[in-house]
């Protein structure tokens, strides 16, 4: 295989209101769609699919012919957010199952499970957009997907988790909230900590943390490649990069792997420029795997994921 042809990109991208803005011109989303078309995913992973689910989906089959014919799958919107997840495969990921997890999720979370090319175990994906006021209810959802990492499965979650990293060498300094003018926004996304407002860590503390010995259920695959593989850069902010009074961008797009599945990333992009800026208030943020010893994890012995 060659290098070039060793490559599985996933990409998660949090199109503000699937890029259509409030007056129906879709300028955003034709500008997204193009964004998309040269990273060219074999997973894309998305958020904040306004509205995609009616009309017969017409939204969604339209952003899978965009994406070269890529296969749709789409959770449920709910009585008060009409803004679903979802997930888009190319042809080299065949789908076995398809699982959406709604209960006490504010997004229902959208999780195919896929054979890979030719590897005899399957991968578990979920796309996942984490509540954006509550933060208790974000820790639920997190304890909620950590049963996508269950000893012996193989799974690639990500998305929006509307809260900060907990590492502590991250390169992006969390909010000063005395500075931060958006007061709904403080109670949104800080908790209480000894006696004190702090920045809410405690999704990424469930899904990534190391505790009592033990490793986490996923590795940020950002974090990974800035310390293991030398890419800095992999850990710059993702959002917002419109508003000015949140405490500036912060990262909170992020993908997460299981550990072994980890192994194999090569590469994280975070993808910033003027039309990334036209297009959303969040940059797509890109993994790169070697297929080969992804295809090898996956055929090494595992529980099958589900």
């Amino acid at each position: 295989m060659s290098e070039r042809d060793d490559k599985f990109r996933v990409a998660i991208f949090n199109v503000e209101h699937n890029g259509v803005d409030r007056d129906g011109t879709d300028h955003r989303w034709h500008l997204a769609m193009d964004i998309m078309a040269a990273i060219q995913p074999h997973l894309l992973l998305r958020q904040e699919l306004t509205r995609a689910h009616m009309h017969g989906a017409r939204a969604m089959w339209e952003e899978a012919l965009r994406l070269g014919g890529h296969r749709p799958l789409l959770a449920g919107a709910t009585p008060e957010s009409a803004n679903p997840t979802g997930v888009y495969a190319d042809r080299m990921c065949q789908p076995t199952e398809y699982f959406e997890h709604a209960t006490a999720m504010w997004h229902p979370v959208c999780n195919p499970v896929f054979r890979i090319k030719d590897a005899r175990k399957k991968l578990s994906v979920a796309s996942i957009h984490l509540c954006s006021f509550d933060p208790a209810r974000r820790a639920s959802e997190a304890k909620r997907l950590a049963t996508l990492a269950k000893p012996g499965m193989a799974a690639i979650i990500g998305g929006d988790t509307n809260s900060y990293p907990h590492t502590t060498d991250e390169t992006t300094s969390l909010p000063d909230w005395s500075a931060v003018t958006d007061r709904s926004h403080f109670g949104h996304r800080t908790v209480e900590r000894d006696g004190a407002r702090v920045s809410d860590t405690v999704p990424d503390e469930i899904l990534a943390g190391e505790h009592h010995g033990q490793p986490p259920f996923f590795v940020d695959l950002a974090h990974y490649a800035a310390t293991a593989l030398g890419q800095p850069e992999a850990v710059m902010p993702t959002a917002s990069l419109w508003r000015k009074d949140q405490g500036g961008p912060q990262r909170i797009d992020r993908i997460y792997a299981t550990p072994q599945i980890a192994s194999t990333l090569t590469k994280v992009e975070v993808v910033v420029n003027d039309e990334v800026i036209e297009a959303s208030d969040h940059p797509p943020v890109v993994a790169t795997f070697s297929l080969a010893r992804l295809c090898q994890v996956l055929s090494e012995d595992l529980t099958d994921a589900a």
